[in-house]
């Protein structure tokens, strides 16, 4: 055990990355949305920055981050379901109306086609009038999680990575206040793993990502002070305090031992949190809200830099403004009322939490030195053994359910009959015609010859190795598709299939 963690803002920020953490400033208070169209989702991120949200957070839908245009026939009922549609930069235009982006933080949920949407973004913020250099913001980019857990994935790893690190070279020149990659443990505990491995898989993907950018040239202190981190919070109150401390601990080591880091920034573990989006019941819905409240308090105590709360409903459907606005409250009363933002690290020096924090750290680096000894995270991902970790936890998860050794309430425990029927939100199945007629309309009105030359030389890049994103810069620019664009890093990368 770490007999002195040391204080807020010192080297190894067990205690949190800033001396005066929230007292200085609190948390950006985000809210996950995006649906339907870009109108209607434009409507509801105006709606959430009137009600006190102080940064967006947008999502996706699954052509969008497949690489698929609204039209194609694999996208037929699942435009704009999970996410918004954007399939070129007149979407990311009306996306984006009569929201200052110069004024705004913004983070993007996208990987495989990470680097069009950020451009399409960096467009839209330039037709604004807004400095790019200036821009605040988070890209998700983060690729190996979609081998390992979630399955958005359109190239093989190895040139995907290439993309990655294609992105963090430019956006280091032309958007340096941007975070380029958000690397994510959620969608890991999401697909059923523990702590423990959230924390040691999200790292195992970390160190690829760092290594795959030195071995490009960059040095480590031009780009690590931009990484930024996505975990969730899940039910265990207390493990999830330690495991923020532990996973802020483990960075700093990692990347000054390992790394040879040495500008402060690039030990400073920065990340945002999402409560468990999996706890979420069906049954008894609105006791999500009691659920959601627990674990936005873990992300505090365990010192978040920004934070989205779940919705009620969000088992049922996507979120109905009322629930998105009772979300919101929750962050905004354990801010202005609880009192826990007044103190750095309230948690720290409880044996209890002390003891997890340093235990958790033990059993990461045990998995590290495990992938270590394979010969890295990609072949980690090759022999599947990730994937294998991840899929036995999950099964024990349920197996504990099942036979009643874990308690969750309305499930397996204390049900009652559903007698109020909850109100949830229905998407209008015209908004997928719109976009669609939309999109086609965008083509018959662009330069063809002119868009055609842009995507040869997005093609050509891909080809001879050079940085990737002025050319997609300047094909989105023309009005280039998601679906254009991926299609010619398709041509010359090929696609991923998982055997």
């Amino acid at each position: 055990m770490n007999d002195r963690p040391g204080n807020p803002g010192e080297f190894p920020y067990t205690r949190g990355v800033y001396r005066d953490m929230y007292r200085s400033r609190l948390w950006t208070m985000r809210q996950y949305a995006g649906f339907g169209t870009a109108e209607e989702s434009n409507r509801r991120y105006r709606y959430l920055l009137s009600q006190g949200t102080s940064g967006l957070s947008v999502a996706f839908d699954l052509p969008t981050q497949m690489g698929l245009d609204s039209d194609h026939p694999m996208a037929a009922g699942e435009v704009g379901r999970v996410g918004v549609a954007v399939s070129s930069l007149a979407d990311m235009n009306v996306l984006f109306r009569d929201i200052p982006l110069r004024d705004v933080s913004t983070s993007m949920t996208i990987n495989s086609t990470a680097a069009i949407l950020l451009a399409y973004y960096a467009l839209v913020a330039r037709s604004q009038g807004a400095d790019l250099k200036t821009l605040s913001g988070t890209v998700q980019n983060d690729i190996l999680k979609e081998y390992i857990a979630r399955g958005t994935y359109i190239y093989p790893p190895r040139p995907a990575m290439r993309i990655v690190t294609d992105l963090l070279a430019w956006a280091g020149r032309e958007m340096p206040e941007w975070n380029t990659i958000s690397i994510s443990g959620y969608h890991i505990r999401e697909a059923g793993s523990t702590a423990v491995q959230e924390l040691a898989f999200t790292f195992a993907n970390a160190i690829a990502y760092i290594e795959a950018a030195v071995a490009a040239g960059l040095a480590v202190d031009s780009f690590a002070p931009r990484l930024s981190f996505f975990f969730n919070s899940h039910s265990d109150f207390l493990e999830e305090i330690a495991k923020f401390r532990a996973a802020r601990r483990i960075y700093a080591f990692l990347m000054r031992d390992r790394f040879g880091a040495h500008d402060p920034r690039s030990m400073m573990l920065r990340f945002h949190v999402q409560t468990a989006g999996s706890t979420l019941t069906a049954q008894q819905p609105d006791v999500n809200i009691v659920r959601t409240a627990i674990q936005a308090l873990a992300a505090v105590l365990g010192g978040a830099q920004s934070l989205h709360t779940n919705s009620r409903d969000e088992a049922l459907s996507l979120p109905t403004e009322e629930s998105a606005r009772i979300a919101l409250r929750t962050q905004q009363i354990v801010a202005y009322e609880t009192g826990v933002a007044n103190t750095a690290d309230p948690a720290g020096g409880s044996y209890a939490i002390e003891a997890l924090t340093d235990s958790i750290e033990r059993e990461v680096a045990e998995y590290l030195k495990r992938i270590d000894q394979m010969g890295g995270t990609l072949r980690a991902i090759d022999a599947g053994y990730i994937q294998g970790e991840i899929q036995n936890a999950a099964y024990q998860y349920q197996r504990e359910i099942e036979s009643g050794k874990r308690i969750v309430v309305g499930v397996n425990r204390f049900q009652q009959d559903e007698n109020r029927a909850i109100s949830t939100f229905r998407l209008d199945p015209a908004l997928e015609q719109a976009q669609v007629d939309a999109l086609r309309q965008v083509r018959a009105s662009r330069s063809q010859s002119t868009v055609e030359e842009r995507l040869a030389a997005v093609e050509q890049a891909a080809r001879d190795g050079s940085n990737l994103m002025p050319a997609i810069v300047a094909a989105a620019e023309a009005y280039a598709t998601v679906a254009e664009i991926s299609g010619r890093l398709k041509s010359v990368f090929g696609e991923y299939r998982d055997a």
